[in-house]
């Protein structure tokens, strides 16, 4: 197994072997014995400890981050994703897709919304809502963090409700503003998946001025 990349809030991170979701776990499990050298486990936050920009992602994928142990890292939305950080100066070194590439936010720290790999990639809603208390403590370290930005409608569910709002006054949108109730700033963007790439709905273009849009309301 490669060496992990430290997380940015590791106090507060959800234990390797976390029993909170029997499906998920079960799921882990299987791939544990089909895989044994894939991370196999809760995917860690990623990032600067002190950086002022959140990116909020939906889970790990199966060939990416519950492969390596990185969120986003040895996935095809990696590649738009730091590729784009990168190009905004939010981080610095070679993206090499795998853990111990060298690889470095600044500025910048991702946090999925669920840290286990779901079966067919979609968390349940009880999975959910578990594993937003793993989220909301992460948010509270990051303290700077005062822009988000959600990639998907399950990550912007989860940062709306974990500031206190309801969903039926926060409508995700790429490129939607919304100020939440704990203050900090949420910019949508649809998720940088393989699909939504490859169907058009996201493009890089797309993609960049969601993170231009952050440069702007830095704080």
């Amino acid at each position: 197994m490669l060496p992990q990349s430290p997380s940015p809030v590791a106090d507060v991170e959800p234990p390797h072997d976390c029993p909170l979701c029997p499906r998920l776990v079960a799921f882990r499990e299987g791939l544990r014995a089909e895989h044994p050298d894939w991370w196999n486990a809760p995917v860690h936050a990623f990032g600067d400890p002190d950086a002022w920009l959140a990116i909020v992602g939906l889970a790990p994928g199966m060939h990416g981050a519950n492969r390596t142990g990185r969120p986003f890292t040895g996935d095809f939305a990696g590649i738009l994703l730091y590729e784009t950080l990168l190009k905004f100066g939010l981080a610095e070194g070679r993206y090499e897709a795998r853990p111990d590439d060298g690889f470095r936010l600044k500025g910048a720290a991702i946090v999925n919304a669920v840290r286990c790999l779901p079966p067919q990639n979609k968390p349940l809603p009880e999975e959910i809502s578990t594993c937003r208390s793993y989220y909301s403590l992460a948010l509270d370290r990051l303290r700077h963090a005062k822009v988000l930005i959600a990639l998907g409608q399950i990550a912007h569910q989860s940062a709306v409700r974990t500031a206190g709002g309801r969903l039926a006054a926060f409508k995700f949108g790429h490129l939607a503003e919304h100020r939440l109730p704990d203050g900090r700033l949420l910019i949508d963007s649809y998720h940088c998946s393989r699909y939504n790439q490859n169907t058009g709905r996201l493009t890089a273009e797309m993609f960049e001025q969601v993170f231009a849009r952050a440069l702007e309301r830095r704080p």
